[in-house]
């Protein structure tokens, strides 16, 4: 009994392979919940209402997953072309460190004009960190997992500098936090928590799958991602589309922070991200890197999050089995995708 790659892939087979991917991890999570001595089926009925029972509920999980799908955008947008960004974490901080500076009273703008001038400077400042990571890894050969992964903490720290220092909100009775964004550069509510950087979040979702489908550099950023070396023989300018890859992944994640800071918190601080850059990872790998499957997979690993916490509040269980559903997820979704892109052949 052997492995053999399949030529093609059923369309039936890759769209059920995440859901049989979530239904597996929910069923190993089962002993889980039972050893908390809850009804599994009651617990998990609380979680479901904890996520979308209520329009509160609906809003809260959205708003949670709008971060997600900018982080998970931005890793699927750079993995697909084996650029391993693992810097979304600091790329979205640089996002909300620009629309602070950009958003807090010193451009005396309407809203119409103010909001888009602080979500492109929040975009191009976050990829401008991966475009250095980018330049590193094309020109002296760094692993740019290390590099991304080292700014994250480096970006951190200037955060720490920035609201204790020259962003420090004077009216914040000492607390670190920054000066507020101000109204005319913030997202406007949709629904509770829910802004307008959904929408904003679901646009970029469908231009990356046009570009991924029906543009030029979609095509040589999947070649590149397939064959780096081939893409170079055929002609591709390898280090070109690198770079765009860089500052397109880099910005989507910190138009994620200018989200969060203009459109939900209102200032940066340091618990500004609880790991969103890190949870797209996981995010970008349920949906298989595909654009559009980016979306659900974020309002899924939200909902499981905002569930949990109901379910901990309403039957005594710990919220970290939300870490533990979203980690068994992303192991089956691994498995699933091995076995989408393989078939046993019996010998």
């Amino acid at each position: 009994m052997m492995l053999e790659r399949r030529q093609q892939v059923p369309v039936w087979l890759a769209l059920l392979a995440p859901f049989s991917a979530i239904t597996f991890a929910l069923v190993l999570c089962i002993p889980l919940i039972a050893w908390g001595e809850t009804p599994v089926l009651q617990s998990y009925g609380m979680m479901m209402q904890g996520a979308i029972g209520s329009r509160f509920a609906l809003s809260e999980t959205l708003s949670r997953a709008t971060p997600l799908m900018y982080t998970g955008l931005a890793v699927a947008v750079a993995f697909q072309t084996k650029l391993w960004n693992i810097g979304a974490e600091g790329q979205f901080y640089l996002g909300a460190i620009a629309a602070t500076l950009v958003g807090t009273g010193w451009l005396p703008l309407p809203g119409w004009l103010l909001i888009p001038i602080v979500l492109l400077a929040g975009g191009m400042a976050g990829g401008l960190l991966l475009l250095l990571s980018a330049w590193l890894k094309i020109r002296i050969q760094v692993d740019e997992v290390v590099t991304t992964l080292l700014l994250n903490f480096i970006v951190l720290l200037l955060v720490s500098y920035l609201v204790e220092g020259s962003l420090k909100d004077p009216s914040a009775l000492g607390w670190p936090q920054a000066l507020p964004i101000i109204e005319a550069a913030t997202l406007p509510k949709l629904l509770g928590r829910m802004h307008w950087g959904l929408p904003i979040a679901i646009l970029c979702a469908i231009g990356v799958w046009v570009l991924n489908r029906q543009l030029i550099l979609g095509y040589r950023m999947r070649a590149i991602g397939l064959n780096l070396q081939a893409s170079r023989f055929a002609g591709i300018p390898v280090n070109g589309v690198i770079w765009l890859t860089a500052l397109l992944s880099g910005g989507l994640a910190g138009m994620g922070g200018v989200s969060e800071v203009a459109g939900l918190k209102g200032y940066l601080s340091l618990d500004l991200s609880p790991g969103f850059g890190y949870t797209g990872i996981i995010v970008a790998m349920l949906a298989q890197l595909h654009p559009i499957g980016v979306v659900f997979a974020a309002v899924f690993v939200a909902a499981i999050y905002v569930g949990a916490d109901a379910m901990s509040r309403a039957a005594n269980l710990p919220t970290y089995l939300a870490d533990v559903i979203v980690s068994m997820s992303l192991l089956c979704m691994l498995i699933s995708i091995l076995f989408t892109q393989y078939r046993w052949r019996w010998r």
